[in-house]
């Protein structure tokens, strides 16, 4: 099998995928091209080729017509990133309405904006605001300064009082008998002022003790008071009632709920040691009732007179809905210049 050549001779077969068909009889191409070679060879360098011809390497068939060229076609715009830049691309930047939609962005915007009346409501409410954070800080202080401070001025006068006292005692002649409220031996006993120490060993407590039960003359100071009236403990019989503030203030009957039958209460005078023992109490009982005062006490484990202590303070913490009483009985009478008692010492 052979194919026609150009010239019109003849060409041995060489195979349909080497040669490939004419698309033309016309042994001439209608225009002249020159293309670029081909992979670095040009097909009119074969022998018996015109140079005007290319291969099509798609269909490896001869163009006799050159392709036209493409006419340019313009890139689309590239599309805009931000949001904003795609709204006023959709929208037209500088479109007709363009004016109207800023006018009313700016009217949306004034009325967005809060009225005279709104504006005085918002600065009511942070007035009040304002005005509750301060309350709460001002009662958060006022706490603190109870709970707190008024325990540090308590003690440090109670402190005080107490080592006066002592060194009165250390530095004044001994006196030949007890002492009663209203002698005027170094005023130990006018309101207010002390004339005993109080002694609570199983609580580690040491308060002095001043005569009158008055809040910010004696029990505010953190101070033991005695109640005006009731006996004293060098009385042959009777009952000493004394009170004090169970929280604030110096707080010394804070834990005297904890004492219990046998416990040992000490009072020092001038002139003696007088040791009493915790008989019993009462947990809670109105603030009226007195009876706790009087020389056989009241709701005691005592029925007939003898020399007796009461100790009365505040009940339940941090609230005087009630009292808490304890009651003790002496059990020893020592003087000074005999040393402390075994309660003390032991």
């Amino acid at each position: 099998m052979t194919a026609v050549r150009p010239e019109g001779g003849t060409q041995p077969d060489r195979g349909a995928d080497d040669w490939g068909v004419y698309e033309s009889a016309d042994p001439q191409p209608p225009a002249p091209h020159r293309a670029a070679p081909h992979d670095g060879a040009s097909p009119g360098g074969r022998a018996g080729w015109p140079a005007d011809w290319q291969l099509d390497d798609r269909t490896m068939q001869l163009r006799t017509v050159p392709e036209a060229a493409a006419p340019a076609v313009p890139a689309p715009p590239a599309a805009p990133e931000g949001r904003a830049e795609r709204r006023r691309a959709a929208g037209g930047l500088g479109a007709p309405g363009t004016g109207r939609r800023r006018a009313q962005g700016r009217s949306g915007a004034a009325a967005a904006r809060p009225r005279p009346k709104e504006k005085k409501r918002v600065v009511l409410a942070r007035a009040i605001g304002e005005l509750f954070i301060t309350l709460g800080l001002v009662m958060l202080l006022f706490v603190a300064y109870q709970l707190w401070w008024t325990n540090v001025q308590a003690d440090a006068s109670a402190n005080a009082a107490g080592d006066r006292l002592e060194q009165q005692w250390n530095s004044a002649p001994q006196p030949t008998g007890p002492a009663k409220p209203g002698s005027t031996p170094a005023g130990q006993f006018e309101p207010g002022k002390g004339f005993a120490l109080l002694y609570i060993p199983k609580l580690g407590l040491k308060y002095p003790i001043a005569e009158g039960t008055q809040k910010q003359q004696v029990l505010d100071k953190g101070l033991v008071g005695h109640y005006t009236g009731t006996a004293m403990p060098s009385d042959a019989a009777g009952n000493f009632a004394i009170a004090a503030h169970r929280t604030t203030h110096g707080q010394p009957f804070r834990k005297i709920g904890q004492l219990a039958p046998g416990d040992k209460i000490v009072v020092e005078t001038a002139t003696s040691f007088y040791t009493y023992e915790v008989a019993g109490g009462i947990p809670e009982t109105p603030p009226t009732n007195v009876t706790v005062l009087q020389k056989i006490p009241k709701g005691s484990p005592f029925a007939q007179p003898g020399r007796y202590i009461t100790l009365t303070t505040c009940t339940p913490e941090f609230s005087a809905r009630g009292r808490l009483i304890v009651f003790g009985k002496m059990l020893e009478e020592r003087p000074r210049s005999q040393g402390k008692p075994a309660a003390l010492t032991g």
